[in-house]
């Protein structure tokens, strides 16, 4: 395996990180998750050190885990004995080969199993879903606390609930199988945040991180081939991800900024993975539960079978919004089933809908961008400038406040 350049060299540590506490958790117990985060950080920092000066090993993976393991065994031998620990740990025997890392044919189902460890249905979801996206995603506290909405405070006060109930758990790491079930719901909530950071990322040095849309794809992939997750909603959100994959090529232009919607090249977007996704939507289609994947993956299909944006099926789209905000209500869908509406009935139509909804408490710059748009669409001058100014000071990064200065005008 040879290291990755550059651009995706974060995208190799991040799933490594990772990959790393599943392993090691899974090998040590739960009740030294600390301590396994501790080693698998400090193996990351020496490869960072280390490998631009001397090269990366021939097999970076392994030595990334000799590293992590051996940290980590010298942090519990402080604690333990030696022979006892090796016996706990399996490690009785001389240390693996870095050239061949172990588990590497298990590393996808130890981070699968360990995603339904993190969703402990005895954690609010909450909860569970800091601690995967900080555990197994590798997202730093700004990350989760930008993600999803909420102070950095409240991230360092679920990650201590959630590392206490995972001291709690011990040393087992295989969840009761009449919990599989139960824990199915944050498991599919964490990928689907994870893909969302990569499709538009809040991070000021990349708008898109591709790599992470694809780890998300990868494991829900996983998820619906298992028999807990193979069931219509899983696939329905393999699906969405497939759907919104394909159109990431063309997102950005030459400079690497946001293309919006009516600007992208649509012969740029995959069509490999619009099939992919239509085949899963398909697929997902059996039985009778419609869920907010269902929705949204259709949504999606349609932008994707739409020959430009004029000749989208907007009231389709318009319908599926509307089945969105009852199966998970929230301002923000009212509001994209008001462009959608907009863009079928006219920007007057769309500010309608939105007369009286009271926008979300944390209400993102999509919010202002969008009231900004349709007033401007309607002649409302003021009213436009005040939401665009909100807008642009509220945008998370240069590459969206640019897209939204195209869009909306101003500076």
């Amino acid at each position: 395996m040879s290291t990755p350049g550059p651009a995706p060299f974060e995208h190799f540590f991040r799933h490594s990180y990772g990959a790393l506490v599943a392993t090691l958790s899974r090998r040590f117990g739960l009740q030294h998750v600390a301590a396994v985060e501790d080693a698998a950080q400090d193996a990351l920092l020496r490869a960072l050190e280390t490998w631009p000066l001397s090269g990366a090993p021939d097999n970076p993976a392994g030595w990334l885990f000799r590293v992590a393991q051996n940290r980590l065994l010298d942090d519990l031998r402080r604690q333990t004995r030696r022979a006892g620990l090796d016996r706990r740990a399996g490690l009785d025997g001389p240390p693996p080969d870095p050239r061949e890392p172990p588990l590497a044919g298990e590393i996808g189902d130890d981070l699968l199993r360990m995603l339904f460890v993190c969703c402990d249905p005895r954690l609010p979801t909450d909860t569970a879903l800091v601690l995967a996206l900080k555990l197994l995603c590798g997202f730093d506290v700004r990350e989760i606390a930008q993600r999803l909405s909420i102070g950095e405070g409240h991230v360092y006060k679920r990650l201590s609930r959630g590392r206490q109930r995972l001291r709690a758990i011990g040393a087992a790491l295989d969840p009761p199988p009449d919990e599989h079930h139960a824990r199915l719901p944050a498991v599919r909530a964490v990928l689907y945040v994870l893909f969302t950071e990569g499709r538009l990322s809040l991070r000021i040095d990349a708008a898109l991180r591709s790599e992470l849309c694809d780890e998300a794809l990868r494991l829900t992939t996983l998820l619906a081939q298992h028999p807990t997750g193979a069931d219509p909603e899983t696939a329905a959100l393999v699906a969405l991800m497939h759907l919104h994959r394909a159109r990431m090529p063309a997102r950005l232009d030459g400079d690497g900024g946001l293309l919006l919607l009516d600007e992208q090249d649509r012969s740029r977007w995959e069509g490999a993975h619009i099939a992919a996704g239509l085949r899963w939507l398909a697929a997902s289609a059996e039985g009778e539960r419609f869920t907010r994947y269902h929705a949204e993956a259709s949504i999606a299909a349609e932008h994707c079978l739409a020959p430009s944006l004029a000749e989208t099926r907007w009231a389709r789209i318009v319908e599926a919004y509307a089945a969105l905000e009852r199966l998970a209500p929230s301002p923000m869908h009212t509001l994209n089933r008001a462009l959608a509406l907009a863009e079928w009935r006219g920007p007057a139509a769309g500010l309608a809908l939105l007369d009286g909804v009271e926008p979300p408490a944390r209400a993102p710059f999509g919010w202002s961008a969008a009231l900004a748009d349709l007033h401007r669409r309607c002649g409302h001058h003021e009213a436009a400038a005040r939401y665009r100014a909100a807008a642009l000071q509220s945008a998370p990064t240069p590459a969206i406040r640019a897209a939204l200065v195209r869009r909306l005008g101003g500076r």
